[in-house]
């Protein structure tokens, strides 16, 4: 078995990671912050295919990944809970072009005013700060380590050190895969009360997708989608806009308490990057659907690795 290297330590590093280890590697995750200080854990975390490509490669590993939270929901230490909701438009919509990924589904003209199409099915809802805690566990449980380390580039494989470097630093390949194709969607959520909401709402437009995902104990309303776009800075009049599209989609929402405001930069590219050169292999462009190909990606991080 080989000696890996795994840098970063969010949702794409930490799933890579946790196969790998489990599969007998002996594993160490290297990352500047802790996993609830990366974008993973600001994600609404609805298993959704989002702002990823190419399309076929996207659906393969979205498809295994939610097997792999349909299993993982069957413990209550992961965060990850199975829920029905809808996604919903405002004009007719074709079939998506993942429907072969989701199971069961089915339209609806249940649906808030404004919105004429729609279809309701049964998806993971990943609740982030529980999972990232929980994929660290599995990962020193299989003899993984995590440590806090602010690189400047990638470790050299074989230089005393790792066989393989995993390369799954998102928005920080640009630095560390020389890849300035990577670029920084951002995305701004308010977090706020559970008001007693068990179903998913989606509402997808260019710029500014809605939604509100319920979790245990809060519910997280979004959204934005703002290209280039660094500052880390919730904005107050973003978070108004949310609200306001949020309490259209669903008016239970209008008058839940504010708990917090959060921004996270989502790593797009143009297509994900998974191959592996030489030693190292290169995991990272997921876009909008780090959580929702984890599981798939860390399956073929361990093919290419074996």
């Amino acid at each position: 078995m080989s000696r890996v290297i795994v840098v970063g330590a969010g949702v794409v590093g930490l799933t890579a990671a946790v196969r790998l280890a489990e599969a007998g590697h002996r594993v160490d995750v290297v990352a500047r912050d802790r996993p609830r200080e990366t974008t993973s854990s600001v994600a609404a975390a609805l298993w959704y295919p989002y702002l990823a490509a190419p399309h076929d490669r996207v659906a393969a590993w979205a498809a295994r990944a939610r097997e792999a939270f349909v299993e993982d929901a069957e413990d209550p230490r992961s965060g990850v809970t199975l829920r029905e909701g809808t996604e919903a438009f405002s004009a007719p919509e074709p079939d998506p072009w993942w429907a072969s990924t989701i199971g069961a589904y089915h339209r609806t003209t249940d649906l808030p005013q404004g919105f004429v199409d729609g279809w309701r099915f049964t998806a993971p809802v990943i609740e982030m700060p529980v999972h990232l805690d929980w994929l660290v566990g599995r990962l020193e449980a299989a003899g993984g380590t995590l440590t806090r380390m602010n690189l400047s580039a990638l470790p050299v494989p074989g230089d005393g050190g790792a066989d393989v470097v995993v390369n799954c630093t998102g928005l920080g390949s640009r630095l560390f895969g020389g890849d300035l194709s990577v670029v920084p969607v951002r995305g701004q959520v308010v977090v706020v009360e559970q008001v007693g909401l068990a179903e998913w709402w989606l509402a997808p437009s260019a710029g500014a997708p809605t939604y509100v995902i319920p979790r245990s104990r809060d519910i997280v309303l979004g959204g934005t989608e703002q290209h280039n776009e660094w500052s880390r800075t919730p904005d107050p009049t973003t978070a108004g806009e949310i609200l306001s599209r949020a309490a259209r989609l669903v008016p239970e929402v209008a008058d839940a308490k504010v708990i917090q405001h959060k921004v996270g930069l989502r790593p797009a590219r143009p297509e994900v990057r998974l191959e592996r050169v030489g030693d190292v292999i290169h995991c990272y462009g997921h876009g909008g659907a780090g959580v929702t190909l984890g599981w798939g990606c860390a399956d073929e991080v361990v093919s290419l690795l074996d």
